[in-house]
């Protein structure tokens, strides 16, 4: 004969089941519960609009290549016209947009001498032309000197110019190692549309840019070649009017020039 609990005795037995980790009750008829996890991965499996994945993590931006932009744009360049619209297009340059102008070139695109110079000043900056300011003038008086102008007509006496940068730096400071390298190809592709024959890099920031050597005192009246021409550095004329000492060897340099013109030597 089975005794019925009092009420008080099924409480404290059921005290003593939580006391010992009991926290689930137990019926009659045993349980599978393999069976059941079963039954539910396949109710799971057969409705799986109840259970959305989980959103994928959004794509990584690729990081764009200024390089390799810039040498897109200017590969595909077919003129010199092509060249500068490709130019304004190009938005890796930060200098373009703290710029008034683009500036481009200035010359003959037939003449036999390209000149290739730094960067932009103020003076350039307004009037989108390169060498318009005090050392511009200059300039002018030394091409003068031997013969040749950016104003002449016919290719022997004419001279094409250009710079490295066609944005001013702002109050004038030297380019950065990655301004040049994002604007070198354009410079490159400039100097294959143009075809000269013979290049002058003026200043050290040419000479970095062209031949991949700074140290203007050092570089100036010796050849070398750049792109398959020949390319004499010399000094910019910016620094003859800091340094007017040292227009001898700037006269020298000239004389070079107008030697090498006159006997048309390949490089």
């Amino acid at each position: 004969m089975v005794q019925e609990l009092s009420t008080y005795d099924a409480l404290a037995a059921l005290d003593f089941q939580i006391a010992m980790g009991a926290d689930m009750a137990i019926g009659e008829e045993p349980l599978d519960r393999y069976a059941l996890s079963a039954a539910a991965a396949e109710q799971k499996a057969k409705a799986p609009a109840q259970y959305p994945l989980r959103a994928s993590p959004p794509p990584v931006p690729v990081k764009a290549d200024p390089i390799s932009d810039a040498r897109a744009m200017a590969s595909s360049a077919s003129s010199l016209e092509a060249l500068e619209a490709a130019l304004a297009a190009f938005e890796h340059c930060e200098l373009k947009h703290g710029a008034r102008s683009l500036v481009f070139c200035d010359g003959r695109p037939q003449a036999r001498v390209m000149i290739i110079g730094e960067a932009p000043g103020r003076d350039e900056d307004i009037q989108g032309r390169p060498f318009v300011g005090r050392a511009g003038q200059l300039l002018d008086r030394m091409l003068a000197a031997i013969g040749l102008s950016r104003e002449a007509t016919d290719a022997e006496s004419a001279v094409y110019i250009t710079n490295i940068l066609p944005w001013r730096p702002p109050q004038n400071r030297d380019p950065k190692p990655e301004e040049i390298a994002m604007l070198k190809p354009f410079v490159e592709r400039h100097v294959e549309l143009v075809s000269p024959d013979l290049l002058v890099l003026m200043g050290n920031i040419s000479c970095q840019a062209m031949l991949g050597r700074r140290g203007i005192t050092r570089l100036r009246g010796e050849w070398s070649e750049v792109l398959g021409l020949p390319a004499l550095p010399m000094f910019h004329p910016a620094y003859l009017l800091r340094n007017p000492s040292a227009k001898r060897e700037a006269w020298a340099d000239l004389l070079e020039l107008k030697a090498r013109l006159k006997r048309g030597e390949a490089p």
